[in-house]
Protein backbone atom coordinates (compact mmCIF):
# COMPACT_ATOMS: atom_id res chain seq x y z
CA UNK A 1 0.00 0.00 0.00
CA UNK A 2 1.35 3.42 -0.94
CA UNK A 3 1.83 6.20 1.62
CA UNK A 4 -1.01 8.10 -0.03
CA UNK A 5 -3.33 5.11 0.33
CA UNK A 6 -2.34 4.69 3.98
CA UNK A 7 -3.07 8.35 4.67
CA UNK A 8 -6.57 7.90 3.22
CA UNK A 9 -7.30 4.88 5.44
CA UNK A 10 -9.61 5.56 8.41
CA UNK A 11 -7.12 3.95 10.85
CA UNK A 12 -4.28 6.33 9.88
CA UNK A 13 -3.13 8.33 12.95
CA UNK A 14 -3.80 11.68 11.30
CA UNK A 15 -7.36 10.77 10.43
CA UNK A 16 -8.02 9.03 13.74
CA UNK A 17 -6.62 11.99 15.71
CA UNK A 18 -9.01 14.33 13.90
CA UNK A 19 -11.98 12.09 14.75
CA UNK A 20 -10.96 11.31 18.32
CA UNK A 21 -12.91 14.12 20.08
CA UNK A 22 -16.10 12.95 18.35
CA UNK A 23 -15.35 9.31 19.20
CA UNK A 24 -14.69 10.07 22.85
CA UNK A 25 -17.98 11.97 22.96
CA UNK A 26 -19.68 8.98 21.30
CA UNK A 27 -18.52 6.72 24.14
CA UNK A 28 -19.75 9.17 26.78
CA UNK A 29 -23.12 9.57 25.05
CA UNK A 30 -23.64 5.82 24.79
CA UNK A 31 -22.83 5.39 28.47
CA UNK A 32 -25.15 8.23 29.48
CA UNK A 33 -28.02 6.77 27.42
CA UNK A 34 -27.52 3.34 28.99
CA UNK A 35 -27.73 4.99 32.41
CA UNK A 36 -30.91 6.83 31.40
CA UNK A 37 -32.61 3.64 30.19
CA UNK A 38 -31.56 1.78 33.34
CA UNK A 39 -33.05 4.58 35.41
CA UNK A 40 -36.32 4.17 33.52
CA UNK A 41 -36.45 0.45 34.29
CA UNK A 42 -35.49 -0.83 30.83
CA UNK A 43 -33.62 -4.07 30.19
CA UNK A 44 -30.85 -4.00 27.58
CA UNK A 45 -31.16 -6.91 25.13
CA UNK A 46 -29.09 -8.37 22.31
CA UNK A 47 -30.73 -10.05 19.32
CA UNK A 48 -29.14 -11.78 16.30
CA UNK A 49 -28.22 -9.76 13.23
CA UNK A 50 -28.56 -12.87 11.04
CA UNK A 51 -32.23 -13.30 10.18
CA UNK A 52 -34.64 -15.14 7.89
CA UNK A 53 -36.08 -11.79 6.86
CA UNK A 54 -34.03 -8.58 6.95
CA UNK A 55 -37.07 -6.30 6.99
CA UNK A 56 -40.00 -5.56 4.72
CA UNK A 57 -39.40 -1.93 3.74
CA UNK A 58 -39.67 -1.94 -0.08
CA UNK A 59 -36.77 0.43 -0.76
CA UNK A 60 -34.14 -0.95 1.63
CA UNK A 61 -31.50 -3.29 0.22
CA UNK A 62 -30.14 -5.99 2.52
CA UNK A 63 -26.88 -7.94 2.62
CA UNK A 64 -27.56 -11.58 1.76
CA UNK A 65 -25.64 -14.67 2.84
CA UNK A 66 -26.25 -18.38 3.50
CA UNK A 67 -26.47 -20.52 6.61
CA UNK A 68 -25.26 -24.12 6.42
CA UNK A 69 -27.46 -26.51 8.43
CA UNK A 70 -26.48 -29.79 10.11
CA UNK A 71 -27.10 -31.69 6.89
CA UNK A 72 -24.83 -29.42 4.91
CA UNK A 73 -27.63 -27.65 3.03
CA UNK A 74 -27.47 -23.89 2.49
CA UNK A 75 -30.38 -21.76 3.64
CA UNK A 76 -30.64 -18.07 2.68
CA UNK A 77 -30.16 -15.60 5.51
CA UNK A 78 -29.79 -11.82 5.69
CA UNK A 79 -28.17 -9.23 7.91
CA UNK A 80 -31.07 -7.34 9.40
CA UNK A 81 -31.87 -3.75 8.42
CA UNK A 82 -33.34 -3.28 11.92
CA UNK A 83 -33.73 -5.46 15.05
CA UNK A 84 -37.47 -4.73 15.08
CA UNK A 85 -38.85 -8.22 14.41
CA UNK A 86 -36.61 -9.88 16.99
CA UNK A 87 -37.32 -7.32 19.69
CA UNK A 88 -41.08 -7.64 19.22
CA UNK A 89 -40.76 -11.40 19.65
CA UNK A 90 -39.28 -10.66 23.09
CA UNK A 91 -42.30 -8.47 23.89
CA UNK A 92 -44.60 -11.34 22.89
CA UNK A 93 -42.54 -13.52 25.23
CA UNK A 94 -43.26 -11.26 28.19
CA UNK A 95 -40.60 -8.52 28.22
CA UNK A 96 -42.10 -5.09 28.83
CA UNK A 97 -39.42 -2.38 28.53
CA UNK A 98 -36.42 -3.21 26.35
CA UNK A 99 -33.72 -1.33 24.46
CA UNK A 100 -30.78 -2.25 22.27
CA UNK A 101 -27.78 -0.68 20.58
CA UNK A 102 -27.89 -2.87 17.47
CA UNK A 103 -25.61 -2.95 14.47
CA UNK A 104 -27.82 -2.63 11.39
CA UNK A 105 -26.92 -3.19 7.74
CA UNK A 106 -28.30 -1.52 4.63
CA UNK A 107 -26.68 -1.99 1.25
CA UNK A 108 -26.45 0.77 -1.38
CA UNK A 109 -26.50 3.52 1.28
CA UNK A 110 -23.48 5.81 1.56
CA UNK A 111 -23.48 9.58 2.10
CA UNK A 112 -22.57 12.14 4.73
CA UNK A 113 -25.56 10.91 6.78
CA UNK A 114 -25.78 7.25 5.65
CA UNK A 115 -23.43 4.33 6.23
CA UNK A 116 -23.95 0.69 5.16
CA UNK A 117 -23.19 -0.52 8.70
CA UNK A 118 -24.47 1.68 11.50
CA UNK A 119 -25.81 1.61 15.05
CA UNK A 120 -29.53 1.65 15.70
CA UNK A 121 -30.81 2.55 19.15
CA UNK A 122 -34.19 0.85 19.37
CA UNK A 123 -36.53 0.66 22.36
CA UNK A 124 -40.04 -0.57 23.15
CA UNK A 125 -42.61 0.12 25.85
CA UNK A 126 -45.36 -2.44 26.43
CA UNK A 127 -48.61 -0.86 27.57
CA UNK A 128 -47.54 2.70 26.74
CA UNK A 129 -49.05 5.01 24.14
CA UNK A 130 -46.67 6.01 21.36
CA UNK A 131 -46.77 9.60 22.59
CA UNK A 132 -44.69 8.45 25.56
CA UNK A 133 -41.87 7.94 23.06
CA UNK A 134 -42.05 11.65 22.25
CA UNK A 135 -41.16 12.38 25.88
CA UNK A 136 -38.30 9.88 25.61
CA UNK A 137 -36.95 11.67 22.54
CA UNK A 138 -36.90 15.03 24.30
CA UNK A 139 -35.09 13.52 27.28
CA UNK A 140 -32.49 11.68 25.19
CA UNK A 141 -31.60 14.78 23.17
CA UNK A 142 -30.80 16.60 26.40
CA UNK A 143 -28.84 13.64 27.79
CA UNK A 144 -26.77 13.34 24.60
CA UNK A 145 -25.84 17.02 24.46
CA UNK A 146 -24.83 17.07 28.12
CA UNK A 147 -22.71 13.93 27.71
CA UNK A 148 -21.02 15.46 24.65
CA UNK A 149 -20.02 18.47 26.77
CA UNK A 150 -22.01 20.91 24.62
CA UNK A 151 -24.88 23.32 25.23
CA UNK A 152 -26.75 22.98 21.94
CA UNK A 153 -27.66 20.53 19.22
CA UNK A 154 -26.08 21.45 15.88
CA UNK A 155 -27.04 20.62 12.32
CA UNK A 156 -27.25 22.51 9.05
CA UNK A 157 -26.05 25.73 10.60
CA UNK A 158 -28.76 25.57 13.26
CA UNK A 159 -28.02 25.74 17.00
CA UNK A 160 -30.89 24.12 18.84
CA UNK A 161 -31.64 24.35 22.55
CA UNK A 162 -32.05 20.77 23.87
CA UNK A 163 -34.06 22.05 26.84
CA UNK A 164 -36.83 23.20 24.50
CA UNK A 165 -39.28 20.32 23.88
CA UNK A 166 -39.53 19.28 20.21
CA UNK A 167 -42.38 20.89 18.33
CA UNK A 168 -45.10 18.43 17.37
CA UNK A 169 -46.74 18.88 13.98
CA UNK A 170 -48.86 16.49 11.96
CA UNK A 171 -47.86 15.50 8.45
CA UNK A 172 -51.13 16.90 7.12
CA UNK A 173 -50.56 20.23 8.86
CA UNK A 174 -46.99 20.40 7.55
CA UNK A 175 -48.21 19.91 3.98
CA UNK A 176 -50.85 22.58 4.50
CA UNK A 177 -48.51 25.11 6.11
CA UNK A 178 -45.41 24.62 3.99
CA UNK A 179 -46.79 23.45 0.64
CA UNK A 180 -50.40 24.68 0.58
CA UNK A 181 -51.67 21.14 -0.03
CA UNK A 182 -54.60 19.42 1.67
CA UNK A 183 -52.78 16.10 1.77
CA UNK A 184 -55.52 13.81 3.07
CA UNK A 185 -57.96 15.00 0.42
CA UNK A 186 -55.63 13.54 -2.23
CA UNK A 187 -55.86 9.96 -0.94
CA UNK A 188 -59.14 9.17 -2.72
CA UNK A 189 -61.57 6.40 -1.90
CA UNK A 190 -58.85 3.89 -0.97
CA UNK A 191 -56.50 5.68 1.42
CA UNK A 192 -54.42 2.51 1.89
CA UNK A 193 -53.45 2.67 -1.80
CA UNK A 194 -54.08 6.23 -2.96
CA UNK A 195 -54.04 7.21 -6.65
CA UNK A 196 -51.28 9.51 -7.77
CA UNK A 197 -53.21 11.87 -10.04
CA UNK A 198 -54.62 14.34 -7.51
CA UNK A 199 -51.40 14.73 -5.53
CA UNK A 200 -49.41 15.01 -8.76
CA UNK A 201 -51.62 17.94 -9.85
CA UNK A 202 -51.13 19.63 -6.48
CA UNK A 203 -47.37 19.10 -6.74
CA UNK A 204 -47.29 20.64 -10.23
CA UNK A 205 -49.22 23.65 -8.92
CA UNK A 206 -46.39 24.44 -6.48
CA UNK A 207 -43.61 23.68 -8.96
CA UNK A 208 -42.74 20.13 -7.86
CA UNK A 209 -42.61 17.89 -10.91
CA UNK A 210 -44.14 14.43 -11.02
CA UNK A 211 -42.54 11.82 -13.27
CA UNK A 212 -43.97 9.10 -15.47
CA UNK A 213 -44.52 5.98 -13.40
CA UNK A 214 -44.66 7.84 -10.09
CA UNK A 215 -46.79 6.45 -7.30
CA UNK A 216 -48.54 8.58 -4.69
CA UNK A 217 -45.71 7.88 -2.25
CA UNK A 218 -43.06 9.01 -4.77
CA UNK A 219 -44.74 12.39 -5.16
CA UNK A 220 -45.23 12.63 -1.39
CA UNK A 221 -41.50 12.21 -0.77
CA UNK A 222 -40.56 14.65 -3.51
CA UNK A 223 -42.74 17.31 -1.87
CA UNK A 224 -41.24 16.38 1.49
CA UNK A 225 -37.72 16.83 0.15
CA UNK A 226 -38.34 20.06 -1.75
CA UNK A 227 -40.89 21.86 0.44
CA UNK A 228 -41.37 20.29 3.87
CA UNK A 229 -37.92 19.30 5.13
CA UNK A 230 -36.35 22.73 4.34
CA UNK A 231 -39.00 24.29 6.58
CA UNK A 232 -38.50 21.70 9.30
CA UNK A 233 -34.81 22.61 9.27
CA UNK A 234 -35.74 26.11 10.49
CA UNK A 235 -37.81 24.86 13.43
CA UNK A 236 -35.22 23.11 15.61
CA UNK A 237 -36.33 19.73 16.91
CA UNK A 238 -39.61 18.55 15.38
CA UNK A 239 -41.86 15.51 15.84
CA UNK A 240 -43.59 14.94 12.49
CA UNK A 241 -46.65 12.99 13.53
CA UNK A 242 -49.64 11.01 12.12
CA UNK A 243 -48.45 9.73 8.75
CA UNK A 244 -51.02 8.81 6.08
CA UNK A 245 -52.32 5.26 6.56
CA UNK A 246 -50.74 4.14 3.27
CA UNK A 247 -47.37 4.78 4.96
CA UNK A 248 -48.25 3.06 8.24
CA UNK A 249 -45.59 0.31 7.84
CA UNK A 250 -45.80 -1.56 11.17
CA UNK A 251 -47.94 1.03 12.98
CA UNK A 252 -51.64 0.96 13.78
CA UNK A 253 -54.32 3.41 12.63
CA UNK A 254 -55.12 6.34 14.90
CA UNK A 255 -58.25 5.65 16.91
CA UNK A 256 -59.74 9.06 16.12
CA UNK A 257 -58.90 9.08 12.40
CA UNK A 258 -58.40 5.92 10.28
CA UNK A 259 -56.83 8.01 7.50
CA UNK A 260 -53.64 8.39 9.53
CA UNK A 261 -51.37 6.14 11.56
CA UNK A 262 -49.72 6.28 14.97
CA UNK A 263 -46.34 7.05 13.49
CA UNK A 264 -43.96 9.95 14.01
CA UNK A 265 -40.44 10.85 12.96
CA UNK A 266 -38.00 12.98 14.95
CA UNK A 267 -36.11 15.67 13.03
CA UNK A 268 -33.32 17.88 14.37
CA UNK A 269 -32.35 20.81 12.17
CA UNK A 270 -34.05 19.03 9.25
CA UNK A 271 -32.11 15.77 9.76
CA UNK A 272 -34.28 12.72 10.43
CA UNK A 273 -33.12 10.90 13.59
CA UNK A 274 -35.89 8.47 14.53
CA UNK A 275 -39.01 6.65 13.35
CA UNK A 276 -41.65 5.62 15.92
CA UNK A 277 -44.83 3.53 15.89
CA UNK A 278 -47.80 2.75 18.01
CA UNK A 279 -47.29 -0.89 17.07
CA UNK A 280 -49.71 -2.89 14.95
CA UNK A 281 -50.58 -6.14 16.73
CA UNK A 282 -52.96 -7.71 14.17
CA UNK A 283 -51.14 -10.54 12.36
CA UNK A 284 -53.58 -10.70 9.43
CA UNK A 285 -53.29 -7.02 8.64
CA UNK A 286 -49.52 -7.17 9.06
CA UNK A 287 -49.25 -10.11 6.66
CA UNK A 288 -51.27 -8.24 4.06
CA UNK A 289 -48.99 -5.22 4.40
CA UNK A 290 -45.88 -7.40 4.10
CA UNK A 291 -47.21 -9.07 0.96
CA UNK A 292 -48.03 -5.70 -0.60
CA UNK A 293 -44.57 -4.37 0.30
CA UNK A 294 -42.82 -7.36 -1.27
CA UNK A 295 -44.97 -7.10 -4.40
CA UNK A 296 -43.82 -3.49 -4.73
CA UNK A 297 -40.18 -4.44 -4.08
CA UNK A 298 -40.39 -7.09 -6.81
CA UNK A 299 -41.94 -4.62 -9.22
CA UNK A 300 -39.31 -1.94 -8.55
CA UNK A 301 -36.16 -4.00 -7.95
CA UNK A 302 -36.92 -7.55 -9.12
CA UNK A 303 -36.48 -9.21 -5.72
CA UNK A 304 -38.43 -10.27 -2.65
CA UNK A 305 -37.39 -11.02 0.91
CA UNK A 306 -38.99 -13.88 2.86
CA UNK A 307 -41.69 -13.04 5.37
CA UNK A 308 -40.66 -13.92 8.91
CA UNK A 309 -43.37 -16.42 9.81
CA UNK A 310 -42.08 -16.66 13.37
CA UNK A 311 -42.67 -12.93 13.76
CA UNK A 312 -46.26 -13.27 12.55
CA UNK A 313 -46.69 -16.24 14.89
CA UNK A 314 -45.56 -13.98 17.75
CA UNK A 315 -48.24 -11.48 16.76
CA UNK A 316 -50.85 -14.23 16.70
CA UNK A 317 -49.68 -15.51 20.09
CA UNK A 318 -50.19 -12.06 21.47
CA UNK A 319 -47.98 -9.03 21.04
CA UNK A 320 -49.16 -6.71 23.83
CA UNK A 321 -50.26 -3.16 23.07
CA UNK A 322 -46.96 -1.35 22.80
CA UNK A 323 -44.97 1.43 21.20
CA UNK A 324 -41.52 1.32 19.68
CA UNK A 325 -38.91 3.55 18.09
CA UNK A 326 -35.71 3.23 16.10
CA UNK A 327 -33.19 6.07 16.43
CA UNK A 328 -30.02 6.42 14.40
CA UNK A 329 -27.41 6.56 17.17
CA UNK A 330 -24.61 7.75 14.88
CA UNK A 331 -26.78 10.67 13.73
CA UNK A 332 -27.60 11.51 17.33
CA UNK A 333 -23.86 11.71 18.04
CA UNK A 334 -23.48 13.97 15.01
CA UNK A 335 -26.06 16.53 16.15
CA UNK A 336 -24.81 16.36 19.77
CA UNK A 337 -21.19 17.01 18.76
CA UNK A 338 -21.56 19.12 15.60
CA UNK A 339 -19.88 16.52 13.37
CA UNK A 340 -20.71 17.09 9.71
CA UNK A 341 -20.08 13.58 8.36
CA UNK A 342 -21.18 10.22 9.73
CA UNK A 343 -17.68 8.83 9.16
CA UNK A 344 -16.42 11.29 11.78
CA UNK A 345 -18.38 9.55 14.55
CA UNK A 346 -17.53 5.95 13.58
CA UNK A 347 -14.50 4.33 15.18
CA UNK A 348 -13.56 2.56 11.97
CA UNK A 349 -15.87 3.31 9.03
CA UNK A 350 -16.07 0.90 6.13
CA UNK A 351 -13.29 1.90 3.75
Amino acid sequence: MSERQKLQSPWHPERLTRRRPYLQARTRIQGALRDWFAGQGFVEVETPALQISPGMEPHLQAFATELKDSAGANTPRYLHTSPEFAMKKLLAGGETKIFQFARAYRNAERSATHHPEFTMLEWYRAGDDYRRLMEDCAALLAVAVQAAGNDVLQWGGQRIDPARPPERITVADAFGLFAGIDLLSTTGSNPADPPVVVLAKQAARIGVAAHDGDRWEDVFFRIMFERIEPELAKRGAVLLDRYPISMAALSRPCADDPLVAERFELYVGGLELANAFGELTDAKIQRARFEADMALKHKLYGLRYPIDEDFLAALEFGLPPCSGIALGFDRLVMVATGAADIDDVLWLPVA
